[in-house]
């Protein structure tokens, strides 16, 4: 079943065309990776889906069922700010209309406190935010993102600036909750993601749209696209092919 249609979209900054003619059908329950050079509209097209953003042409359909969670790339933000795991996780369940001594409902608690439960970090709810590890503050964000229990979550970066082992857990952790929610994912671990994604998305103003399997032809039915993948042993590599003026250092 379709949750997110994509037809035709065409994003503009100004006079600067950021996406153009992006065709992309996204199914209920997949697990979608989006990778591509940095400038080249990932960010741009998740705002769109977000409704961030408008598009000048073509048109983006949602499932009028489906519930949106975002979690937006970090980058810097007050360590010092005196705010607890658990109350950083009830953000994402505040009323538009919020007032002065505003206090959440025992229902709402038992919601944060199962959401922090389910991605392992319970123990942490009273600690104070600044005293997280990278991979500690991913989970928090990500929770944030499932107290309106949406049935798409959709990240930006959220293994940037983690280490190994933390961004194994994380995508351990979303393929966990990909059994019941669709996911997409801005990424730039493109050896890692491959065997968590159903289908990645190559976005350089346009999109190449390629699933798990196309990797073993060695991208010989992929001849415009310009990133190739190959097998060598059970390890998954990158070949960056120039293409459209792109330099291999420009993906980063």
């Amino acid at each position: 079943m379709s949750i997110i249609k994509i037809e035709n979209l065409k994003v503009m900054y100004d006079q600067i065309v950021a996406l153009d003619k992006v065709n992309l059908e996204i199914q209920e329950k997949e697990f979608i990776g989006i990778i591509g050079p940095n400038g080249g509209g990932k960010t741009t097209l998740v705002k769109s889906i977000l409704g961030l953003l408008s598009p000048v042409e073509g048109h983006i359909s949602i499932d009028k069922k489906a519930i949106m969670g975002y979690v937006p790339q970090v980058t810097t933000f007050d360590k010092n700010f005196p705010i607890s795991v658990l109350n950083v996780v009830l953000t994402g369940h505040l009323p538009r209309n919020i007032t002065i001594g505003y206090r959440f409902k025992g229902h709402t608690l038992n919601h944060a406190n199962n959401v922090m439960k389910r991605l392992g970090i319970e123990i942490l709810a009273k600690r104070q935010i600044g005293q997280l590890s990278g991979g500690q503050l991913q989970r928090v964000l990500i929770a944030r993102a499932l107290m309106n229990h949406p049935t798409v979550l959709i990240l930006d970066e959220p293994t940037a600036s983690v280490d190994e082992k933390s961004k194994k857990e994380i995508y351990e952790m979303l393929k966990d909750l990909n059994e019941t929610i669709t996911i997409i994912m801005i990424t730039h671990d493109t050896t890692m993601m491959w065997p968590y994604i159903d289908r990645c998305v190559y976005i350089n103003q346009q999109a190449h749209i390629h699933s798990y399997p196309d990797i073993k032809d060695r991208g010989d039915n992929w001849p415009n696209c310009p990133i190739k993948w190959f097998i060598e042993g059970e390890k998954i590599q990158e070949v960056l092919v120039h293409h459209n003026g792109m330099d291999e250092n420009e993906y980063d």
